[in-house]
């Protein structure tokens, strides 16, 4: 049972990386309440809004060097999510939180011509984003995400029978700092090649709030945003990895993205989970090319 989590974590689910600050000038933080909050958000710069969202258990700031190297003359929004980085764990159910409190976000700040970059989670937002307000998206990029994780980690589960309150949930729970730790450290070797982010996964993953780890991975399992994808009208590029086998990845992000029409799936060669700190300037330079006409 452990090993078949490691296995989906691995492939589709976290995306975790460091703590240290951007390095970057001018932060504005935008949302800073002391009660408990779906997410926080950052903002960089000005002009129209870029949204970078990071995967599940991750920081805003694993986009600090994607940010300073896309040649945008926009207004970057960083975010991360209750429960992680530090922030205050929310209620359940956790996605759906997050995702209608990003929408109301940019209603209540009637930002408009957006693009939206997201890893793994982030890319399912990014999808509920765009499918929800059409209108307001102009480009999204996605990289290792897939609408349906479930029905490649666990085909022929439906999603009635994963739950919260689960045996496997429990013993999750009740895993102690040294036997989650060393899970956590298998995780991490396994979702980048790139040994100086390793150490930093692994703690992201250690430090995240362990319900919110745990009941908000029932959440993604349980996710299937297929039947959203002809709401999903921008041009879209779709970016994965190679590992561990690139033409079967191929193979699956095509037959998940069928139903989405206005799209580009661009493979990363010698990549796992995190291709953006394996192959980062090829992930720089595929990022720029498909916004070049996004620039101002």
């Amino acid at each position: 049972m452990m090993m078949t989590f490691i296995r989906i974590t691995i492939l589709v689910a976290l995306s975790i990386s460091t703590t240290k600050s951007f390095g970057l000038k001018k932060v504005t933080t935008l949302l800073e309440k002391t009660e408990s909050t779906p997410f926080k958000v950052e903002s960089i710069g000005k002009g129209k809004p870029v949204l970078y969202l990071p995967g599940f258990a991750t920081p805003g700031s694993m986009w600090a060097e994607t940010i300073e190297h896309l040649n945008l003359e926009r207004k970057s929004y960083i975010f991360s999510y209750a429960g992680f980085n530090g922030n205050k764990p929310i209620k359940m159910p956790w996605y759906v939180t997050i995702k209608n409190s990003i929408i109301d976000y940019i209603k209540d700040n009637d930002l408009s011509e957006i693009i939206i970059i997201g890893h793994s989670m982030g890319g399912n937002l990014a999808v509920d984003i765009a499918a929800a307000l059409s209108n307001k998206v102009s480009k999204i990029i996605i990289v290792e995400s897939l609408p349906c994780m479930r029905e490649v980690m666990m085909p022929n589960i439906p999603a009635k029978s994963l739950y919260y309150d689960s045996p496997y949930n429990k013993q999750m729970l009740e895993m102690n700092a040294q036997q989650f730790k060393k899970m956590a450290a298998i995780m991490a070797s396994n979702m980048t090649l790139n040994e100086n982010k390793k150490e930093s996964i692994t703690n992201w993953i250690v430090e995240a709030d362990r319900k919110t780890w745990v009941y908000g991975y029932t959440d993604l399992l349980k996710l299937d945003l297929r039947s959203s994808l002809p709401k999903v009208t921008c041009e879209t590029l779709i970016v994965g990895a190679s590992f561990p086998d690139v033409k079967i990845a191929k193979e699956n992000y095509e037959k998940q993205y069928s139903n989405l029409s206005n799209k580009t799936i661009i493979m990363a060669s010698n990549s796992k989970h995190f291709l953006m700190f394996d192959q980062p300037e090829w992930f720089y330079k595929t990022a720029n090319d498909f916004l070049i006409d996004e620039k101002k």
